[in-house]
């Protein structure tokens, strides 16, 4: 066992992690105004002035796992307007596409246990271009491209610099930290480095009094005093620095307009250092420090400057300093070769490690508790306007302190619950715990509604969210059953426990006549339809949902299955995985028919899956916009091997009875009673023939197939543009393959033509299954029309190269998410630095979104990975 695997063993070394945010302003918790104005009510510029209420944000930071003390980088060039100590990025209402990050990082390495993290941080060294960044975004329409900072040119000449930071664990509260700065360009350039501590503010709110201190007693150290903290010193191997300090507390007078008796605010560092004020301690103590670096470097020029934070007192903090940061790199390298034993391409090696690096420093510690923060806190009691709109009023009962994946900890720094099912596949790969831990949490009584729904992101936990707890739970068992050689039904059986009390909200809540078939609005898709899901129409017409409804029978599918392996231990189960079976065949019943004159989901005539509009006259109109919600029902797909049956006889007796009896629901069950190779039985909601169609469409590079995987919409809408008129009103949905031309959900969300890794990874997932039972017996042409036919399996493996390609460089040394611009290809500094976008340009791969979104786009990784491919 290597040294990693050893120090997943020991929970303590979870303690410490990567769990500060890249963005606490503009989030739900810190909003306290009147009319829920998030976006209104915090933003980038006052950040460095008001403190958080619920959590913190900063450069590459680390906290303890409840964020008593945090650490973090920050940065000046002597030309910015103000101390770079969080990443900028625009508003949703700034942005013409949304909110969105203005930074260049990547990160480049991090184990499971946090024991080695690296990433590069791309500093300017001329003023950061804040206001032209702000102002060409709002000159910009929506059907514009977004203006990024490397359109700025502000790094055409070199003038900026590469600031490498790591950590390596001594002990799991014994850390060593290290930045590497190096000057990229020909010219001298001055930098000031910061590494600032800090606590987060427990004591402003009324609940307690007690304030924890930092102070100095010798040269190069910072004393770290807190009550329930081990950690007691920060150390500088440079003994000459200067240390400032002041208070992480809101400067009043700014942000209020109230004259307060402390003089030592949060912005207390930042204005001493960029406007020379008397505004740090001159007593030095205070809730905030840091060490001061004033350096310049000559052109090319790479210094290093090395701090230690212990709980140890020492002479010589830094003896075993550079021994263990070795050490701790080579294990890194150890634990990776492990994993990446089978690789053969060191490119491919390269992407996935970069993409277990995003996923693991995306952690974040997220503190929300929703019945006080409606209330507000004794010293800072709030005016909510409940008879308007409040956020989140029916979930007073959550209560969340954890370290949770979140998608992207600058564009989405609050947990969504179908996005960290994506992550959990792809965490079990690396640390199976953390996955099981992960998926258990949001089923907790302080998570989960106590009608059984479960949360779905902050701004609004009453959304509802794809079903795809379930399967994410038993490929997890799956995945942690081969890397551990046993499996986890303790893990198992307690997530089935809950997730009973959810499919049992999703039958009482989202069906809305009590027939089988299911809406939910969005479904996690944003703007995919013509008009907003969630609308409720004026004359009682309302939506029946092709993916709601395939989505629960692959809800279904994944219970009775999880009840079948959970019946190999405890036969009780069996009568689970019966009921889950029945329930299945009626939804798949209902999809066919929706009851007597109304039209079915499935259109004959396309060979697809649609949307249908029901009006209040009996009738139906099936709404034939042609996108992911017609291959939706691919997922609703498991085969079972007869050897499975043969452990499991009541329910195999019940199966037979239900479908000799019921010959009408029989017929919905694909090739049950004829055996597959290998003596497997297949249970879809797709007939061969059905299936057939739908992939005909889908391979169709007219339609769904791009050069980098499938598009969520049909390319035929770029010439000839799907119109409906509803109550008079015209809906018109074009294929637009990057950024979203529509306001729908904020603007930056767009499922009208990009490519989404969660959907293509079911896709290529759903083929594999298909063959694991068709195997010869089923090829299709890939593409559509070529006459080229291949089996399942192969088709499956071709789209997960048509994805990978997204990031593994082409002929021409060009990988297709960086779009064309030449530096991010070429430059030797840019060009094996690999981002993953929330989305990608449905033509040519170009990333879009979110650009650190390692969240479910980490699926990438496993699709890289040759050892679990099934």
């Amino acid at each position: 066992m290597n040294a990693e695997k050893q120090r997943l063993q020991d929970i303590n070394y979870r303690t410490w992690g990567p769990y500060v945010s890249n963005r606490q302003w503009g989030n739900v918790r810190e909003d306290y105004s009147f009319d829920g104005n998030t976006w209104g009510a915090t933003g980038h510029d006052d950040a460095e002035s008001r403190t958080y209420r619920w959590a913190e944000e900063g450069i590459a930071g680390i906290s303890d796992d409840k964020q008593r003390l945090c650490f973090a980088f920050s940065f000046w060039n002597k030309k910015d307007k103000m101390v770079k100590e969080r990443f900028f990025g625009l508003s949703n209402h700034q942005g013409n596409h949304g909110e969105d990050i203005k930074e260049i990082f990547y990160y480049l390495d991090n184990t499971p246990t946090h024991s080695y993290m690296k990433m590069v941080y791309k500093y300017p060294q001329n003023a950061f271009p804040y206001e032209d960044l702000i102002k060409t975004n709002a000159e910009r329409s929506n059907k514009e491209t977004e203006y990024e900072i490397i359109d700025t040119g502000i790094f055409d000449q070199n003038e900026y610099f590469d600031i490498f930071i790591e950590y390596a664990k001594i002990h799991h509260d014994d850390i060593l930290i290290r930045v590497t700065v190096t000057n990229r360009n020909t010219e001298k350039a001055p930098l000031v480095i910061l590494p600032t501590l800090w606590y987060r503010n427990n004591w402003s709110w009324g609940y307690n009094s007690y304030k924890p201190n930092f102070t100095t007693r010798h040269r190069g150290q910072i004393e770290i005093e807190h009550e329930s903290l081990g950690m007691k010193k920060l150390y500088s191997r440079d003994k000459s620095v200067k240390i400032l300090f002041c208070e992480n507390e809101t400067n009043t007078e700014k942000i209020f307009g109230k004259k307060s008796e402390n003089k030592y605010f949060k912005d207390g560092i930042n204005h001493h250092i960029v406007h020379q004020k008397n505004t740090v301690n001159p007593k030095k103590f205070g809730t905030k420090a840091a060490f001061v670096i004033d350096t310049e470097l000559e052109g090319g020029e790479t210094k290093t400057f090395d701090f230690r934070m212990s709980p140890h007192k020492m002479e010589n903090a830094f003896f075993d300093f550079d021994e263990v940061f070795e050490v701790r790199k080579k294990e890194s390298d150890e634990f990776y070769d492990e994993i990446q034993k089978d690789f053969n391409c060191e490119d491919e090696k390269n992407v996935q490690r970069q993409a277990f690096a995003g996923l693991l420093w995306n952690k974040q510690f997220y503190h929300y508790k929703v019945g006080k923060w409606l209330n507000g806190d004794p010293n800072f009691p709030v005016e909510r306007n409940f008879e308007h709109h409040v956020r989140n009023v029916e979930w007073k009962h959550m209560n969340c302190k954890d370290i949770i994946s979140m998608p992207d900890k600058w564009e989405y720094p609050w947990f969504a619950t179908w996005d960290l099912a994506f992550h959990c596949v792809s965490f079990s790969i690396l640390d199976p715990n953390f996955a099981k831990n992960q998926l258990q949490l949001l089923t907790k009584e302080w998570y989960m509604h106590p009608n059984g729904q479960l949360p779905a992101y902050e701004w609004d936990f009453s959304d509802v969210n794809p079903p795809v707890h379930a399967w994410s739970t038993f490929r997890v068992f799956k995945i942690d059953e081969k890397i551990n050689g046993k499996p986890d039904i303790h893990f198992l059986e307690s997530v089935f426990q809950k997730l009973l009390l959810n499919f049992t909200w999703w039958v009482n809540r989202k069906d809305k006549n009590g027939k089988n078939v299911f809406g939910g609005g969005f479904l996690g898709l944003d703007n995919i339809g013509a008009f907003d899901r969630n609308m409720q129409f004026k004359n009682g017409e309302y939506l029946e949902q092709a993916d709601g409804t395939s989505w629960m029978a692959m809800f279904a599918l994944n219970m009775m299955r999880i009840s079948m392996e959970l019946a190999l231990y405890n036969p009780v189960y069996e009568d689970m995985a019966i009921k889950f079976f029945e329930h299945y065949l009626y939804i798949a019943e209902a999809m066919e028919n929706l009851g007597e004159g109304k039209n079915g989901l499935w259109n004959e005539e396309d060979g697809f899956f649609y949307d249908v509009l029901q009006l209040n006259d009996g009738t139906g109109i099936s709404l034939k916009l042609r996108s992911i919600v017609g291959l939706i029902p691919m997922f609703a797909v498991e085969v079972i091997e007869h050897e499975m049956l043969q452990k499991l006889p009541n329910f195999t007796e019940r199966m037979d009875w239900i479908l000799k009896n019921k010959p009408e629901l029989a017929k919905l069950v694909s090739h049950w009673d004829v055996e597959g190779k290998g003596r497997k039985h297949l249970m879809s909601i797709l007939r061969k023939t059905r299936l057939t169609k739908i992939l005909n469409r889908m391979l169709d590079e007219k339609e769904f197939l791009s050069e980098f995987g499938i598009r969520s919409m049909s390319k035929v809408y770029e010439k000839n543009p799907f119109q409906l008129e509803i109550n008079g009103i015209n809906h018109v949905v074009h294929y637009t393959p990057a950024e979203s031309d529509s306001r729908m959900f904020g603007g930056n969300s767009n499922w009208r033509g990009p490519i989404w890794f969660p959907i293509n990874f079911l896709i290529v997932e759903s083929l594999q299954r298909f063959y694991f039972y068709y195997d010869e017996s089923l090829k299709v042409e890939l593409p559509t029309g070529s006459e080229n036919f291949q089996n399942l399996n192969y088709v499956a493996d071709h789209l997960s190269q048509r994805l990978c390609s997204i990031f593994l460089p082409d002929k021409d040394g060009n990988r297709a998410f960086n779009g064309n611009v030449d530096k991010l290809n070429h430059d030797e500094h840019f060009k094996n630095y690999v981002m993953f976008y929330e989305y990608f340009h449905g033509d040519n791969g170009r990333g879009v979104g979110a650009s650190h979104q390692t969240g479910w786009t980490s699926t990438v990784a496993k699709l890289l990975h040759p050892r679990l491919k099934n």
